[in-house]
């Protein structure tokens, strides 16, 4: 002890020789009697022998000496400390040149470091830098006014009374690097004066685009990253002589500026959307809103157009039920069978898996305990090539393929951006803002082999819709019932039975609450020859719901539908999706927890008079028995139609109690049934008609065609002259030329 207090006396000695001010400190730090004038004045050498004190302080300010004091007690663990103080100095050293050859450097005994040195221009006493979280600054500054402990920990390879002039430059770059450790706690500057409209929705346009916005792809023409801390990219304007220019928060995504040479202001916090409204619109915040809001950020808002009296509904069987939707609903499909010739059919079966996907498995129904049915409902538009089945599915699924498309447009964006990232070397990822490896939130496929569906679903784990222009090849692939087979992973999902996908070539996949609602189109003749026993058997074809209206190829139709209710549809569409997105959508430890949805009292007496009603048909000696195969399957899908039709028209009608069925969605659901069970039947009957008519065909290939028109019609006098055309491949002309021999 006594050669280290004989060390720090002799450096005492010669500070005070070079013109520095010297004076007694006690054990505990602090200056022994009155110093203040030896902050104008300075002892002499003999002086400072004859204190003999146990410590000595250096009086900061006098003869321009200034110490930077870096307290790293303020973290909770050595590891820590070493990586900031590590940090800290490589960051020094790398902006000012000789750095070790200009700065004397002391660990004192409080874990910490004191930074000396002169300079012609010395502030007072200053706090630096203080993290995030801290009461206490990490960085101080020591100066007019101020002193320092002396210690003999010496660090640097310059000693005490070899401190040294910097220059002003070199101060500057020290101060910078310092301040860029200090968190900056502000508030983040708002939209103000924007219209009310985009203020009430769920989530707003800026929230929407802060969330999913980088705000270095705004900034990164101007900006550059010169370095990473553990809470901040540090970042420099092109072009500028300054160590830095601010930060980019990692936590936040916030940008802080120190430059005011740019458009963006300088000292206050700065959004991903406040940065795209100086860009772009010149700081005005309420047109960046509006032009993000037209972009597709932020929940839609709900456009309510006044409806004219809907027509009578028709009663039979075999029209869709189009008055299970909201009126808005029924509204637009109207206008799309009036102006495009849409099919009401095959759009209103579009607007159940439409529900369905967006639905997912947010919320399932108890149909009693023990009895939970999912949303995911499979539907097949029958028709002819050229009837519109793809068109009439477009005109109400395409909200959800916009956003769909969106998403797997960003997803290619940001893996290229990986990929870029991931490419770099550990010295280029130091100066660049980390790219985390994006997730594939496409919830929409056209791709139906199992290895593609489970690979979505994994991430987009509230559903995965397909939507095919021809399923053709899907229920062909239903006949090949094997062990393994596509349709034991198929009848699964229906079930929401979680499946297991074991590959040869990479790891094993598995989804625990499969959900994947299915819409496309087919044609008559695939159908046709779909429907025998054998696939009576294997159950896959009493869980698909057919429609198949009689239509035919429309003329010229010159009726415009208005822009108002397009985009009304759209932004009502959209703001469904967002609703159930956005605050229905529960999740569990990155698992989805679905809320439940139950029958009220009168709901569960509907719905016991329909299941006894169905029972009954099955033991009915008066049901054909292919038929009957299929009612099993409709108790299932009615609790299934009542939780879609419930969300459907709670939401349209402003009743957010989306967890209560109601008798009025359990008739709808009815209602929807019989509509399924008459197009089965009619798909069935026509199905046997035709096989028979091929057959009948097959067994007269050496008469002539005008001999098989004959049989035809001998079999079914009724049957259509096109359907003969078709049996034929010939013309209905020539059909008409046929009769007449007949």
């Amino acid at each position: 002890m006594t050669k280290l207090k004989n060390t720090l006396t002799n450096y005492a000695i010669k500070l005070a020789d070079a013109g520095f001010s010297i004076i007694p400190v006690s054990e505990d730090k602090r200056p022994s009697g009155a110093w203040k004038k030896y902050q104008k004045e300075n002892r002499t050498p003999e002086e400072v022998e004859a204190l003999k004190s146990p410590l000595y302080g250096l009086v900061t300010g006098f003869n321009n000496l200034e110490v930077i004091d870096v307290d790293l007690k303020v973290f909770s663990s050595l590891k820590e400390q070493q990586d900031f103080w590590k940090e800290y100095t490589n960051f020094l050293k790398d902006n000012i040149d000789d750095f070790d050859l200009k700065f004397v450097i002391y660990k004192t005994v409080n874990r910490g470091y004191h930074i000396l040195y002169k300079c012609k221009e010395v502030a007072g006493n200053s706090k630096i830098a203080k993290l995030k979280g801290q009461k206490e600054c990490v960085i101080e500054s020591r100066g007019v006014g101020g002193m320092v402990v002396m210690y003999h920990n010496q660090i640097s390879e310059l000693a005490y009374h070899e401190i040294k002039e910097i220059s002003l430059e070199d101060r500057a770059i020290l101060w910078e690097v310092s301040k860029s450790f200090n968190f900056i706690e502000q508030e983040i500057e708002q939209p103000k004066k924007v219209k009310k409209e985009y203020i009430e929705t769920e989530l707003t346009c800026w929230d929407d685009y802060n969330q999913k916005t980088n705000i270095f792809d705004i900034v990164q023409d101007e900006f550059k990253v010169v370095r990473q801390l553990n809470d901040k990219y540090i970042i420099k304007r092109f072009g500028a002589t300054s160590v830095h220019s601010g930060y980019i928060y990692r936590d936040s995504g916030c940008m802080y500026l120190f430059s005011t040479g740019t458009n963006y202001p300088n000292e206050q916090l700065i959004t991903p959307f406040a940065a795209y409204a100086y860009k772009f619109h010149l700081g005005d915040f309420s047109e960046a809103a509006k032009d993000l809001y037209n972009k597709g950020y932020g929940s839609r808002i709900m456009k309510v157009i006044e409806i004219e009296d809907l027509p009578e509904i028709k009663k039979n069987d075999l029209d869709f039920p189009i008055d299970v939707f909201p009126e808005f609903i029924q509204h637009y499909l109207i206008e799309c069978n009036k102006t495009l010739d849409s099919s009401i059919d095959y759009m209103g079966c579009s607007m159940l898996w439409l529900t369905s996907v967006i639905v997912g498995n947010s919320v399932e129904i108890e149909v009693k305990k023990g009895w939970n049915e999912i949303s995911t409902i499979w539907l097949a538009v029958v028709g002819k090539a050229g009837l519109g089945k793809t068109p009439s599915i477009n005109n109400v699924i395409f909200p959800l393929n916009k956003i769909n498309n969106k998403q797997i447009q960003e997803y290619i964006k940001q893996s290229e951006k990986f990929d870029i990232f991931n490419s770099l070397d550990k010295k280029e990822k130091e100066k660049t803002v980390e790219v985390k490896k994006p997730i594939k939130s496409q919830f929409i496929a056209d791709d139906i082999t199992i290895e593609a569906l489970v690979d979505l679903h994994q991430e987009s784990k509230n559903a995965v819709g397909v939507f095919k222009d021809e399923l053709a090849g899907w229920f062909k692939d239903m006949n090949k019932y094997r062990e393994g087979s596509d349709l034991q992973f198929w009848l699964s999902t229906w079930s929401g039975k979680s499946v297991k996908l074991n590959r040869k070539t990479a790891k094993s996949s598995f989804v625990d609450k499969p959900l994947i609602p299915v819409l496309g189109g087919i044609q008559p003749n695939i159908l046709h020859s779909f429907y025998t026993e054998e696939n009576k058997d294997n159950g896959f074809v009493d869980r698909m719901l057919l429609t198949y209206p009689d239509l035919q190829v429309e003329l010229y139709n010159e009726e415009e539908m208005s822009q108002e209710l397009l985009d009304a549809y759209n932004d009502n569409i959209l703001a469904l999706y967002e609703h159930f997105k956005n605050k229905v959508l529960q999740y569990n430890e990155d698992e989805i927890e679905p809320l439940t949805a139950r029958f009220n009292q009168e709901a569960k007496e509907e719905w016991k008079r329909i299941f006894n009603n169905i029972s009954n048909t099955q033991n009915s000696d008066d049901e054909n028995e292919y038929m009957k195969s299929m009612l099993p399957k409709q108790k299932t899908y009615i609790p299934r139609f009542s939780l879609l039709l419930s969300v459907l028209n709670g939401f349209f009608n402003g009743n957010d109690n989306l967890l209560e069925i109601t008798k009025e969605d359990v008739l709808k659901a009815e209602k929807l049934s019989h509509y399924f069970i008459a197009m089965a039947k009619k798909i069935k009957v026509n199905s046997i008609e035709v096989n028979q008519m091929k057959s009948l065909i097959s067994d007269n290939k050496h008469k002539n065609n005008a001999e098989k028109v004959k049989s035809i019609l001998k079999l079914n006098p009724d049957i259509k002259k096109s359907e003969i055309a078709d049996l034929l491949g010939v013309s209905i002309q020539t059909v008409y030329k046929l009769i007449k021999k007949v």
